[in-house]
């Protein structure tokens, strides 16, 4: 065999080694194409079957809808099992406390002395649009009116929205106010006693109707009536630390509301 002929045989053994492999991978492919199809389709089917069963479900069933779905939409393993664990803490939850139904209202009592004039801790209390600078979980006020109030508050790290309406209100005596909102609302009362000339008790008492998940699941050990606490605690400080120091810029709203109507203003 001549050189020329030897390098002839031995290119095309490698062309046919190269086809063979490239053929090799080319089935390869299709081979895992068509088992991606089968269990995509299969994946489908079953995703559609538990669908159908999800309102009798389990929070069991229903989490591990929750992760396969999350895979199928492409989701990294990781982010699956979190939809998994998230769906299950949830349906655990709303089976506790039922679904679209609105919780037990909590009654809570607090009360803190002040070391001010009744007046000035009066005047600070109606200074509504200051809470944001002082109370921690309270992130904005709008007051649209005198009667009417819109808060916004951080709840467990969500972001909670209502409307409250004055009903009644004496100055230097008490407000009562009643409210609406999607996740909850809080009705109450806050009155003032002057205990001495310099010391005003401020008593609260709180009607909490829990309404989302989140609030409910905070009802059971009674988060909202150490809140209350802490948050009655940053008033006084607030009044103790600023308003008495300054009493001039603490002057409030005067008016008097009845049956939710203002029958005087202040002059």
């Amino acid at each position: 065999m001549t050189f020329r002929t030897g390098l002839a045989v031995g290119t095309a053994a490698g062309a046919g080694g190269a086809l063979a492999a490239l053929s090799a991978r080319r089935l390869g492919r299709r081979m895992l194409d068509a088992l991606a199809t089968r269990f995509e389709r299969r994946l489908d089917q079953e995703v559609r079957r538990l669908t159908a069963k999800a309102e009798q479900a389990g929070p069991l069933a229903k989490a591990v809808l929750a992760g396969i779905g999350a895979l199928r939409e492409g989701r990294s393993p990781f982010r699956a099992l979190m939809s998994f664990g998230w769906t299950a803490l949830k349906e655990t939850l709303a089976r506790i406390f039922g679904r679209g139904r609105r919780g037990r209202p909590t009654n809570i009592v607090e009360r803190t002395d002040v070391g001010a004039p009744r007046r000035l801790v009066y005047d600070q209390w109606t200074r509504f649009q200051d809470y944001p600078s002082f109370l921690k979980k309270v992130i904005s006020v709008d007051q649209a009116s005198d009667t009417k109030l819109s808060w916004e508050a951080r709840i467990f790290g969500f972001s909670r929205t209502w409307e409250s309406t004055i009903v009644e209100q004496v100055p230097d005596e008490h407000i009562v106010w009643r409210s609406k909102g999607p996740k909850g609302y809080v009705n109450g009362t806050v009155s003032f006693h002057e205990l001495a000339p310099d010391l005003t008790r401020v008593l609260l008492v709180l009607e909490y109707h829990p309404g989302g998940l989140v609030e409910r699941t905070g009802n059971l050990w009674r988060a909202q009536g150490r809140r209350a606490r802490l948050e009655l605690k940053h008033f006084r400080r607030h009044v103790m630390t600023r308003s008495l120091l300054r009493p001039d810029e603490a002057g409030g709203w005067r008016g008097e509301i009845r049956d939710g109507e203002i029958v005087t203003t202040p002059k």
